[in-house]
């Protein structure tokens, strides 16, 4: 049974890995993204690699040194760097005298003939028909819809906990159940069952937490590992996130498709063309953000991403105009914890504070003489 492996990003792998396993090989799930981890595709990747690249490669060396054989994962068109991370990934692996097979799929839209030759030679690889591979396909993107339905639920039950680490300790409990399903019915069985859980976890109602978007990068966004556990510091501050990027959602809206409008709409008075990565994506998502009364911002941005470089560049301006405050962080090899946290404390002072004022102004503006 031949070993296959992928990258790590966020919980993903939970559904990776019963896609893996339903077609007939042996996953080797990568672990969590560690310091070790970071090191390891410190030592071989470019100076200049942004951390994203990093981390990856050294999860395909943990995972090689494990015995993987077969490695599974995305690309990506320009004109965004990530587009060549495979090939350069497998470039440094090759070197370093790995000897594995390795499939990277680009968005479909990029080239059908290409994508559907390659998941052909996978598909002989696991001996699977086509009409078996749509069925685990099936199974496998429920538990990610699930997945990301669950981290949605734990960002808006953290806030109002009434004991600190409860909605932690609940998510966990549902990931271990989520990994146990395995057939349609015991997924959706698993929804309802972790829904009841998160419901009974004792939480305040009074509370009036802040609401704060977050955009950025896909890969910061979806491994905690890159952005320092930023959902769930935010919410123990006291704040409801929403990520712009979930993956199943982009899947659909922007690898099987050509983007939201809506999002290329609020985006082009200040960013009117595609610059790769998620850079115009970070623009509108703020607007959107905005219009939609969040109280503040949080972009995620590689060091040396250049479209998020852009973004950044942008936002002070967007900030002005639709009267939302943004905080930008950078995240490379030397960003620590204490250091994020400390900024999200004064982003979420300021964010407090603001709202004070706006709400007294607005109830001096009911007072009679006003």
């Amino acid at each position: 049974m031949k070993k296959v492996s992928f990258a790590h990003m966020g919980y993903s792998y939970l559904g990776f890995k019963q896609l893996v396993e339903d077609m007939g090989f042996e996953a080797i799930v990568p672990a969590n993204p560690s310091p070790a981890t970071l090191d390891l595709g410190v030592q071989y990747a470019p100076e200049f690699a942004c951390i994203p690249f990093k981390t990856v490669l050294g999860t395909y060396l943990e995972v090689l040194n494990r015995g993987a054989e077969m490695i599974i994962t995305s690309g990506g068109v320009g004109p965004c760097r990530a587009g060549l991370y495979g090939l350069l990934h497998e470039k440094i692996l090759r070197n370093l005298g790995y000897n594995f097979e390795i499939f990277i799929f680009d968005p479909p839209l990029t080239g059908l003939g290409s994508f559907f030759w390659k998941l052909r030679r996978v598909l002989k690889e696991a001996h699977l028909s086509w009409p078996a591979f749509i069925d685990v396909i099936r199974r496998a993107w429920a538990k990610l819809r699930l997945l990301d339905e669950l981290e949605q639920l734990a960002t808006v039950t953290r806030p109002y906990e009434l004991q600190r680490g409860t909605t932690t300790r609940t998510f966990k409990e549902c990931l271990a159940l989520v990994d146990r399903a395995r057939s349609l019915k015991e997924i959706a069985a698993t929804r309802e069952e972790c829904r009841e859980v998160f419901q009974a976890v004792p939480r305040d109602n009074n509370r009036r937490p802040l609401r704060i978007g977050i955009v950025g990068e896909i890969y910061v966004l979806l491994e905690p590992f890159m952005n320092q556990d930023i959902e769930k510091t935010l919410g123990e501050m006291g704040a409801i996130t929403n990520r712009s990027i979930y993956l199943t959602n982009y899947t659909t809206t922007d690898v099987l498709a050509h983007g939201t409008e809506d999002v290329r709409q609020a985006a082009h008075p200040y960013l009117n063309q595609f610059i790769g990565g998620h850079g115009q994506n970070s623009i509108g998502e703020t607007i959107l953000y905005a219009k939609h009364g969040f109280d503040g911002v949080v972009q995620l941005a590689p060091f040396t991403c250049i479209p998020e470089i852009v973004a950044k560049s942008i936002l002070p301006r967007v900030s002005r105009d639709f009267n939302i405050p943004v905080l930008s962080l950078t995240i490379d090899e030397q960003t620590g914890r204490a250091g994020v946290e400390t900024r999200l404390e004064a982003f979420v002072d300021l964010l407090r504070q603001r709202r004070e004022q706006m709400e007294a102004k607005s109830h001096a503006a009911l007072l009679p003489g006003y």
